[in-house]
């Protein structure tokens, strides 16, 4: 009879477990390496709370960005699907948007998991950067918002942290302004000495008319130039509130504080019913920050301390939710959006970018480096503490699992490319359920990795890899990031073929005279791009050159007059809070 009703007893907490809808909390770095976290390695950098999470949970090492660019890697990451389908994918040099008057984004007809779980009665908030457009037509349609994709709730940035933001700490337009002012102006000034001199020996005849415009002209571009510096922080980098712009421009002060403890403000708001919190953290892309208690702490510069300080954040969020008691029915997913940026070293030469460990590469290239970023889930009672798990799976895979655990089905009209991972986390298979991962640079298919059913080995297949620059270096440290197509990589024929269970750093590929199934397996794989390909359907680009650029009509600025477009709402609710 005890026997009985023990087994009652755990066959009831078993399918309550089954019925709760748990909250879901999915915590997004930006740009973090997997080797910048103690529990993938790490002996010097202090993240006891996200270790923590590993240690309550599952560890896989193995997951994988579905792009190593931050717009295209959010967009597979909130839809489940390949940025190509969504036309989130770039043509051209620029991969991601850099404006907040752009008019691409996420198009509306996306379907997004905060939109599925809305539908199934969640409140949904996503607090931190967003980086996936705002408006199309108007400044303020918000086609793009958050808002306008299932979330209730917003709070952050629009676009994307960039060192422009934070005055001191340079500029990611400095190629750009070499190329578009700098060299512009040093053939204007060529020319007019080459003129004045022979004017000077006779040798020709020049007009005044002539000498005016060229002057004009320079001075046109070094106004647009002293406009552009000058303007571009205000009206790029402020923090908004639902569709208010609450900050303008935006205060690095105590940020990550303010933010985290309007992420706990939510959760405590919506601790009677199903919540979805998406925390997109500003930390680790530069411009890097930390408030005083963080800052000068760590062993590894302001780097360190933006990585220390977002741990302790992880802390908070942890803090709460077993303050209320939700730990054991909420969902933690904790992962990046890419590799760390190797190639972010200042001029004085202090080191910005974080580790990739042991993976070649990094952010913006398919090596290893730059897609192979943490994956830690927690569930107590539900998944295994102390887990760890060596299969590919892809951020894609968060949509279809969050999707299923909150009872929405999944959308029956359009390709979904992720995989629901509980099966995988619980134990009930052992292999993932991607026999096949495709690796796009930017709108490019740039390698394929196979996992076969009956095999250890899992393959990986460059068509193109990128050249490093300076020779032997890791990484593109001429452009800032590597690019994704002519001049800047080089193809292979056959493709660079890796067995990356043998050689996960990719430092030596296989061969027909080292590997007997070399063609086949490259046959096998090239089967698989092909029915790939056929799936894929014609889109609009929302990263084409029109899309990417700043158009005035779509400014968002927080004075009506658009005059000044300076305000501080966020100090304003504070001291009314107070």
């Amino acid at each position: 009879m005890r026997i009985r009703l023990v087994l009652l007893s755990f066959l009831s907490v078993a399918q309550s477990h089954a019925a709760t809808r748990p909250n879901l909390v999915l915590l997004l770095a930006d740009d973090l390496g997997i080797g910048d976290l103690g529990c993938y390695g790490n002996k010097t950098l202090r993240t006891p709370n996200i270790d923590r999470l590993a240690e309550g949970g599952v560890k896989l090492t193995q997951h994988l960005a579905a792009s190593p660019l931050c717009t295209p890697s959010r967009a597979a990451f909130m839809t489940g699907r390949y940025p190509i389908r969504s036309g989130m994918a770039s043509e051209f040099l620029v991969g991601v948007y850099l404006f907040s008057a752009s008019s691409g984004g996420l198009p509306t007809s996306e379907i997004t998991f905060a939109k599925l779980l809305k539908g199934q009665g969640y409140s949904t908030a996503l607090i931190g950067k967003w980086h996936l457009g705002t408006n199309c037509h108007n400044k303020s349609d918000f086609c793009h918002h958050p808002l306008s994709h299932g979330f209730d709730y917003f709070h952050g940035i629009p676009v994307t942290n960039l060192r422009d933001c934070k005055p001191g700490e340079g500029s990611v337009f400095t190629r750009g302004i070499r190329l578009l002012v700098f060299i512009p102006l040093q053939i204007i000034a060529v020319t007019l000495l080459t003129m004045v001199v022979l004017k000077y020996l006779g040798l020709v005849r020049v007009p005044p008319l002539v000498f005016f415009s060229l002057l004009c002209l320079a001075a046109m571009i070094l106004g647009l130039l002293v406009c552009f510096l000058h303007y571009f922080r205000p009206l790029n980098c402020f923090l908004m509130r639902n569709h208010e712009i609450t900050q303008q421009p935006l205060s690095y002060d105590n940020l990550m504080q303010r933010l985290v403890a309007d992420a706990a403000q939510f959760i405590r708001r919506n601790a009677e019913k199903p919540f979805l919190l998406v925390l997109s953290y500003l930390h680790v892309h530069t411009a890097l920050f930390s408030s005083k208690d963080f800052a000068g702490k760590s062993k590894h510069g302001a780097y360190g301390d933006a990585v220390e300080e977002m741990d302790w954040s992880v802390g908070q969020i942890l803090k709460v939710l077993d303050e209320l008691k939700l730990a054991n029915n909420t969902l933690i997913y904790f992962s990046s959006d890419q590799g760390a940026h190797v190639e972010e070293v200042t001029p004085k030469g202090e080191v910005h970018g974080g580790s990739n460990g042991i993976y070649k590469g990094g952010k913006a290239n398919n090596w290893e480096g730059g897609i192979r970023v943490p994956g830690i889930l927690r569930w107590p009672g539900v998944i295994q503490a102390g887990l760890e798990i060596d299969e590919p799976t892809s951020n894609m895979d968060v949509f279809p699992t969050v999707a299923t655990l909150a009872g929405a089905p999944l959308p029956e009209d359009r390709i979904i490319d992720g995989r629901d991972l509980m099966p995988l986390l619980q134990g009930k298979t052992q292999h993932s359920d991607h026999e096949f991962l495709f690796h796009y640079c930017n709108f490019y298919l740039n390698a394929v990795r196979w996992r076969p059913r009956n095999s250890t080995s899992i393959w990986k297949a460059f068509f193109f890899t990128p050249k490093f620059s300076p020779e032997g270096a890791n990484g593109c440290f001429s452009t800032h990031v590597c690019f994704c197509h002519g001049h800047s990589v080089s193809y292979h024929h056959p493709p660079l073929l890796f067995d990356i269970s043998k050689d996960p750093t990719e430092r030596n590929p296989v061969t027909p005279a080292t590997e007997p199934r070399f063609q086949e397996v490259l046959d096998t794989m090239q089967q698989a791009v092909d029915r790939h390909t056929k799936t894929l359907k014609a889109v609009p680009n929302q990263l084409s050159l029109g899309n990417i650029v700043w158009k005035p009509w779509l400014q968002m600025c927080c004075s009506p007059s658009g005059l000044s477009c300076q305000c501080d709402r966020e100090k304003q609710a504070r001291r009314a809070s107070h």
